[in-house]
């Protein structure tokens, strides 16, 4: 069964700008990071530095386009960078990309590469379809504070990303809740790549077109089904 997406009016009418490309795939393999997904991941930061060219990752026009759509919606875009932005920041400081997992090492690399934000959930820890919404305020988002579970509330308006259970992604794809993160138990997951004009539908599609491979690669025999890209506007 497909997992369903949906973004709702008022992230369209916040955002028209604002496209997404799905990637749903089932009989996955994931385990620790593994040598070549160590290099995939040098060879993105690689990818980025050449394609900044001396530039800041928000002096990016992709990137100030998110900036421009995390301040309609209330949030500062210096302190809560989106994910793409976060990972660049990371990629060219001396620390590097973290290595997390296989699938999530693969979803950052081509996240770097093509500074495009790029999130994994796993299917079978959905309740529902994903919606992504902006909050009322009052919806559970369940995280992990000081190695203790807890739960917090998005802000009004916040455009997040959720399912029947509650929030799974705050401030678009700021922060992710561990609820429904890609495990190394994980079989089945949904990856999202987002786009924001000026940013082409032919880029975020060569994007997906990468992931997809990487997932054929890494997890042979894995059923994966690339979604055409669909625009909010």
């Amino acid at each position: 069964m497909t997992l369903s997406l949906t973004v709702s009016d008022e992230v369209r009418a916040l955002a028209p700008g604002f496209t997404h490309l799905a990637i749903e795939a089932h009989g996955l393999v994931n385990g620790p990071g593994t040598e070549e997904s160590s290099d995939l991941l040098d060879d993105a930061a690689r990818r980025l530095a050449a394609r900044l060219d001396g530039r800041a990752p928000h002096e990016d026009p992709h990137m100030t386009a998110w900036r421009a759509a995390y301040t309609a919606f209330g949030s500062k875009p210096s302190r809560t960078r989106n994910s793409a932005e976060a990972l660049a920041r990371r990629a060219l400081s001396d620390a590097g990309l973290p290595r997390v997992n296989l699938l999530v090492d693969l979803y950052n690399a081509v996240s770097v590469a093509h500074l495009i934000p790029v999130g994994g959930e796993d299917i079978d820890r959905i309740q529902g379809g994903m919606r992504l919404v902006r909050a009322a305020g009052d919806e559970d988002f369940v995280t992990v504070a000081g190695g203790e579970e807890t739960v917090e509330h998005p802000d009004a308006g916040e455009v997040v990303w959720r399912d029947d259970a509650g929030v799974t992604c705050r401030r678009w794809n700021w922060r992710q809740g561990p609820r429904t993160r890609l495990t190394e138990e994980t079989v089945s997951g949904i990856f999202l790549l987002e786009g924001m004009s000026p940013l082409p539908v032919a880029e975020l599609e060569a994007a997906g077109a990468e992931l997809a491979q990487l997932l054929e690669k890494f997890s042979p025999g894995a059923r994966i089904d690339v979604r055409a890209a669909e625009s909010a506007g």
